[in-house]
């Protein structure tokens, strides 16, 4: 059997006329019909470009040299952002960042079913653009032929890791951090063991969960103990699943991190492996907005689907006379009660349900609603869509992490009797791709 021939790429730069930008940010030109996704270029610009990847349908380049630069080109402000994956927009300017970014949700909108708001809102800007990302997942690799130790993301469309010192967009309190990590992770016995280590931020506390796949020794537990000591930070063991999660250092305390809504006077606690919104800053703006577009009133019942552990349930419940908080994982369903408790309301209740499936003739349910809100995740909620009509609620707010869903789950809203008010994007992760939104729904006959 004869083994397929890779093809040879051209080693000579390739000139590229850039037209405008894949959903991914990168630049799309043409060449001889064919197209032309070229990292690190923007729409209007002419680049020198290596080819890194062929298809037969198109090419992958990477940016060497800017000829005809735009007007929207930055200095990126990290040294890494050539080649590091965490972040994909740094050249591009804020305000052609937010411009690409409800682009992208217009674009989706019109792709599934011609669908248009009938007011474009203006987008939610971060308060800040560096500093703000208070979760992520590093990993963690040796390299033999360096013998060190690497911790970050991957680089840009391939599975090695970047070699860094700093990370510009993380919380301080990890971002500024990543040297020493590395430095006392290549100490430890276990230094090839460790794969990976997510980090969490609350208002007061930062945390390392270290994965772990073998038994610590007794040494490196201390180093590790050592290191929290030193920077002030929690430290937790991952030895297996999730469910093993467990910390080390403080050796007293819950187990919990949290952060404020001001607005609402509320405190929210969570487990450092709960899923919480990454941008604090934008995170209070878009509950804000969120609770003032539903307009709740003290007589009225409200439902929130996807609720987590609260963020949008409890200031919800400020408001109204009675929210209903429903959510697949058991464990955030737990959380939310707590978070209930903690902040003394007794005018909500937290549920879990299968949200892929018809819960209408749940004994939550039956009551109907006044008001919806819905936060799902990338996934989205076309099922759940198909069953909002049996409440009778009058106005929907949808929180989307995908343009793509929310488009389409908006179709399924329209067909069944909604209109599509308004919609924006919201900036929850500045120099990426992702496109965090918000839409409002009323019933036609409102």
């Amino acid at each position: 059997m004869s083994r397929r021939r890779r093809k040879v790429l051209p080693k000579e730069p390739v000139r590229c006329v850039v037209e405008n930008l894949s959903h991914d940010g990168r630049g799309i030109a043409r060449q001889d019909g064919k197209t032309q996704f070229v990292d690190g270029a923007l729409p209007g610009e002419t680049v020198m470009a290596k080819v890194v990847g062929s298809r037969s349908k198109f090419d992958e380049l990477r940016t060497l040299e800017v000829l005809e630069d735009s007007p929207a080109r930055v200095t990126p402000p990290c040294d890494y952002a050539d080649l590091c994956g965490g972040c994909s927009l740094q050249h591009m300017g804020a305000d052609a960042q937010i411009q690409f970014k409800e682009d992208t949700l217009r674009e989706h909108f019109a792709h599934f079913g011609g669908i248009e708001p009938e007011e474009w809102v203006p987008p939610m800007r971060s308060p800040d653009s560096l500093g703000y990302r208070r979760k992520a997942r590093l990993g963690v690799r040796h390299v033999q032929a360096r013998d060190s130790v690497l911790v970050g993301f991957r680089e840009k469309r391939n599975s090695f890791l970047t070699d860094i010192d700093r990370c510009a967009v993380l919380d301080p309190r990890i971002g500024e951090r990543i040297t020493p990590l590395r430095e006392m992770l290549y100490k430890l016995d276990a230094f090839s063991r460790i794969p990976q280590v997510e980090v969490a931020c609350g208002d007061d506390v930062a945390v390392m969960v270290f994965r772990n796949m073998d038994d610590l020794s007794d040494p490196d537990r201390a180093a590790l103990i050592a290191f929290g000591q030193a920077h002030d930070l929690h430290i937790y063991l991952q030895p297996k699943g999730p469910d093993t999660v467990h910390r080390i250092w403080p050796e007293e305390g819950e187990e919990r991190l949290s952060y404020r809504l001001d607005e609402f006077d509320l405190t929210m606690k969570f487990h450092p492996m709960d899923f919480t919104q990454v941008n604090a800053g934008i995170n209070g703006t878009m509950v804000h907005r969120a609770v003032e577009w539903l307009d709740v009133q003290p007589e009225q019942r409200v439902l929130d689907l996807f609720c987590g552990l609260g963020n949008f349930t409890l200031p919800l419940a400020r408001k109204a006379g009675q929210v209903v908080g429903v959510e697949g994982d058991d464990a955030m369903v737990v959380r939310g009660r707590e978070n209930a408790e903690l902040n003394g309301l007794t005018n909500v209740t937290f549920h879990g349900a299968d949200l892929q499936a018809d819960f209408t003739s749940q004994p939550w349910a039956v009551e109907g609603f006044d008001k919806i809100l819905i936060d799902p995740p990338r996934s989205g909620a076309q099922e759940v869509c198909e069953y909002l009509t049996a409440f009778g609620a009058r106005r929907i707010v949808y929180v989307s992490c995908n343009p793509a869903t929310l488009a389409r789950d908006a179709g399924v809203m329209v067909r069944n009797g909604y209109r599509l008010v308004r919609a924006g994007v919201m900036d929850m992760f500045p120099h990426t791709t992702h496109v965090e939104s918000i839409a409002m729904f009323e019933r036609d006959d409102q």
